[in-house]
């Protein structure tokens, strides 16, 4: 831990098994019991490649997303709040919808999801993990 992260109570999260951020964030901040992710969108993080269906798309985010829960020693099951960005929701919310159910368990996050102008991505999607014991 650095002196600010002491300071401050927070810390840097990362992962290479998501991809890495294109901009001026961290992939995921741990604060108190929570770690709080940015959105992650559907690139493979070894190869770069996309999905074609929502479907496809929403399984890579969900792994993404697992593969930086898991740095930290959490799961999807730990998963309390989840913002979603659809590119067409009104075409894809079914689809993505069915493969998030796969994903999560009852009680499921509450979620937040809206339709946005995403970069060539169909999904994106970022949560709030809680730490069961701290």
């Amino acid at each position: 831990m650095t002196s600010d992260s002491l300071r401050t109570g927070r810390r840097a999260v990362t992962t290479a098994g998501a991809p890495a951020p294109i901009g001026g964030y961290s992939q995921g901040i741990a604060a108190g019991p929570y770690l709080f992710t940015s959105g992650f969108g559907p690139q493979d993080p070894v190869t770069g490649a996309l999905g074609d269906t929502i479907e496809e798309q929403t399984r890579q985010v969900l792994a993404n997303v697992s593969a930086l829960l898991a740095t930290d020693g959490l799961t999807l099951d730990d998963v309390v709040k989840a913002t979603v960005h659809l590119q067409d929701v009104h075409r894809d919310f079914a689809g993505f919808d069915r493969v998030y159910r796969e994903h999560f368990g009852d009680p499921r996050p509450v979620r937040t999801t809206v339709g946005s102008e995403l970069m060539g991505i169909l999904v994106e999607i970022d949560v709030v993990a809680l730490r069961r014991n701290p």
